[in-house]
């Protein structure tokens, strides 16, 4: 299949769904970014971002902090990173257990993967929102106002780290040479994550209630099937497509062809979550879930164990 129709309908969806919304997209990102301006950056977090990561260990122990110290303060973006941290464990762990070709390769991605997502949080967090990638503007926000449900959270950091911030970093870490071994490693790190995905969804069902998640469930799930983005595996083939034609094709169209379908996957399915189509009492019937217990905390602990029970990261 031409790399033009890879995923082409989501593409010309997201497109529309921008065109048409376009406007009031861009109001509520510009809302909510004057609401955080107004805020001052948490020194603290800025202390221990400031640095680039130097390896895999380095970023896994600081996203780790960075983790426990947003829950601390009841800040949203925690679950993400909860999400985030234990992921970049459990693929550490296969580079230990040689799951891997490659395993300098899967080092090296594995950094600047993270180095994306610290460089988007710390520019944010430093109120330098022209330096924040799109869907980390809308994610990040949204979240520390506390407009959203778990759930969101952490898909909005999924998407934007995945459907945005994938493409760059493997550009970056180059797949050539070796481009088919570097692919079969990248694939492995799938089954990893649709392992962990599962994870993800166990906890939530734990945090809601089987009631309250199969409402969001088909709120969310209509939504993800219909754009051919369900799982985290297609996800990463359009990043890994995306890197294929920054490789492979010329400059001057590569960049801007990318770079525009990049940006409209990710702003598109960002701007989808906050608006999911959910009944309103449904939504007052999650958020007063959410707010009866330790909601950040209860995902944190749980999430984590049962990932160690699932994929075996300490």
């Amino acid at each position: 299949m031409s790399p033009l129709r890879t995923h082409a309908p989501v593409i010309e969806e997201l497109w529309a769904l921008l065109s048409s919304y376009r406007h009031e997209i861009r109001t509520a990102t510009e809302t909510r970014l004057r609401s955080v301006a107004g805020t001052p950056p948490d020194e603290r977090l800025l202390e221990r971002l400031s640095e680039p990561f130097d390896s895999v260990d380095d970023a896994a122990e600081r996203l780790a902090n960075a983790a426990a110290h947003l829950r601390d303060r009841s800040d949203r973006r925690s679950v993400f990173l909860t999400v985030y941290r234990t992921m970049t464990e459990a693929v550490r762990a296969g580079i230990d257990s040689a799951a891997f070709e490659d395993p300098e390769w899967i080092r090296a991605y594995l950094v600047t993967f993270a180095e994306h997502y610290r460089r988007a949080l710390l520019a944010f967090e430093r109120r330098e929102f022209g330096a924040v990638p799109r869907p980390w503007r809308i994610a990040f926000a949204a979240s520390l106002r506390g407009e959203t449900l778990v759930t969101q959270d952490a898909l909005l950091g999924i998407n934007a780290h995945i459907n945005y911030d994938l493409t760059y970093a493997l550009e970056e870490v180059a797949i050539d040479p070796n481009r088919e071994a570097k692919r079969a490693d990248h694939d492995r790190i799938n089954d990893v994550l649709e392992r962990l995905t599962d994870v993800v969804q166990e906890t939530l069902a734990s945090v809601y209630g089987a009631e309250g998640i199969s409402e969001l469930d088909a709120a969310l799930g209509e939504f993800d099937e219909r754009l051919s983005l369900s799982g985290l595996a297609g996800s990463r083939h359009f990043a890994w497509r995306n890197a294929v034609l920054l490789a492979d094709w010329p400059s001057w169209l590569a960049t801007r062809y990318v770079d525009w379908r990049t940006r409209t996957i990710a702003t598109g399915v960002a701007s989808a979550i906050l608006a999911p189509g959910l009944d309103a009492t449904v939504a007052e019937r999650l958020r007063d879930i959410e707010s009866e217990g330790t909601t950040l905390s209860s995902f944190d602990t749980v999430f984590r164990r049962r990932a160690r029970a699932t994929v075996g990261i300490l």
